[in-house]
């Protein structure tokens, strides 16, 4: 596996060794012993998956102490625009993100520590985006934060007109009205 790591300490980009021949091709998504030499020690408690059409754009979404996340990211159809944002109170790179393009070609995975937004827009006609969590999801800690936000200067490669969006995603606030994570 090669570990890429990114302008934000801790973020990491992996691409997995693939085995493939005329019959398709092989590759572990997830193996503990070489994820932890890569620095990933967190103890994964649960896998989501999601599908989504072309311009949907989920985010930017974190957890709220004590139960932030920490996530590793990948896509098994189609591809994404995955992004992470630093929102840890008092950190150098304090609203500074990475975008990273996760596609079922590139095989590519992104980990995302506890203590960053996280989201991504849909570049293709349909994607298949599953991810694994450090933490489970609990309703009263979810935060968010604008994902079009000046600030955070993010281009998400999708038109504007063509953004897909959920109400509750329309209606967060900016990074500058966000309570930071203290982590």
């Amino acid at each position: 596996m090669n570990v890429i790591e990114t302008a934000l300490p801790g973020v990491l980009i992996l691409e997995p060794r693939v085995f493939g021949d005329a019959r398709g091709y092989f590759f572990e998504t997830w193996q503990e012993e070489n994820y932890r030499k890569a620095g990933i020690t967190c103890h994964f408690v649960q896998d989501n998956e999601s599908k989504s059409s072309f311009g949907v754009l989920r985010g930017l979404h974190w957890q709220a102490m004590p139960y932030t996340q920490a996530k590793l990211v990948r896509v098994v159809q189609g591809a994404v625009l995955d992004v992470a944002v630093d929102v840890r109170k008092d950190s150098p790179t304090f609203g500074k993100h990475v975008a990273v393009e996760l596609s079922a070609e590139n095989k590519r995975q992104l980990f995302i520590p506890r203590g960053f937004a996280h989201g991504f827009a849909v570049l293709s006609q349909e994607a298949i985006f599953a991810y694994k969590c450090d933490n489970l999801y609990h309703p009263e800690a979810e935060r968010g934060m604008r994902f079009d936000d000046p600030a955070l200067a993010i281009d998400w490669r999708v038109s504007p007109k063509e953004w897909n969006l959920s109400e509750k995603d329309k209606k967060h606030p900016p990074l500058n009205q966000i309570q930071p994570l203290e982590i």
